[in-house]
């Protein structure tokens, strides 16, 4: 029980200790760059594709105590298929959240204090538009972008070498914002923006797993649509679907011995 409560008090000690810093990471970026709102809550956006197919849209959040994952959110974006649309993405994406808050008046959707877009000018003023038409107060959510800016020569150890660098934009603003490239804003935003990216890709790569077995299925004689329904959520992945052995399959509701063995042999030979 004594070293329950001594663990109790480590974890609770640490979690006070990153609470604290993260306001100070807070008040820093307000200052920083300017911001009108007191920031309690961050919501980091990033969209992707490969080559115009699996477009999705990834939200994550970031509080006092670090990353809030209940509040992580991805969106399967219904743009047209093959259209690669970066613009037509975002609007979709801040439309559906905010619009969805403002319907439903759901507290657990509380509006963020700031909003960090993966892009630079256009998707940043893209999103600042949406806000617009939804009638949400300017100021009552700050929005930033953060974006890649072009590839410069800097002298490095009496020689020079091309080094990317991060800037940051606001809506309707000309010049962007060139924070130093090892300042401890930057770096913040850099690593929430990060996470945003790691939770997308995962996204995205179950979405074309579900996708690849889901064409595959639709080739297999004798298997329809609320068969191949109970395939994905069995197996849930192609390669999981390969593996499976006759009697796995046919733990598949509706699934009989038969049409289990012509999966099966169907699978096998398209390896």
């Amino acid at each position: 029980i004594n070293q329950a409560i001594k663990n109790a008090k480590d974890s609770l000690n640490r979690k006070l200790y990153e609470s604290q810093n993260n306001r100070e990471l807070f008040d820093a970026v307000a200052s920083k760059f300017s911001l009108e709102t007191n920031i309690n809550l961050i919501e980091v956006y990033d969209n992707s594709h490969i080559q115009g197919t699996s477009s999705i849209g990834a939200l994550i959040a970031y509080g006092d105590e670090g990353f809030i994952k209940k509040r992580y959110r991805k969106f399967n974006i219904k743009i047209k298929k093959n259209e690669q649309d970066d613009y037509g993405m975002m609007r979709e994406v801040l439309n559906r959240r905010f619009k969805r808050a403002i319907q439903e008046k759901d507290n657990y959707l509380t509006f963020p204090d700031l909003v960090l877009i993966d892009g630079g000018k256009g998707q940043v003023n893209v999103a600042h538009q949406v806000l617009v038409d939804l009638g949400i107060p300017l100021e009552r959510i700050d929005l930033i972008g953060l974006a890649k800016g072009r590839s410069e020569r800097r002298r490095v150890g009496g020689g020079s070498k091309l080094k990317d660098f991060e800037y940051i934009v606001k809506p309707n603003m000309k010049n962007e914002i060139r924070p130093h490239r090892n300042s401890p804003e930057l770096y913040f935003l850099q690593n929430i923006r990060d996470e945003s990216h790691r939770f997308a890709i995962q996204f995205q790569r179950q979405l074309k797993r579900s996708e690849n077995l889901h064409s595959v299925l639709e080739d297999i004689p004798g298997v329809g649509s609320e068969r191949r329904k109970l395939l994905l959520r069995q197996f849930g992945s192609l390669s999981s679907l390969k593996k499976a052995s006759i009697e796995d399959l046919l733990h598949v509701p509706g699934i009989s011995k038969k049409l289990a063995g012509d999966i099966h042999s169907f699978l096998s030979s398209s390896s």
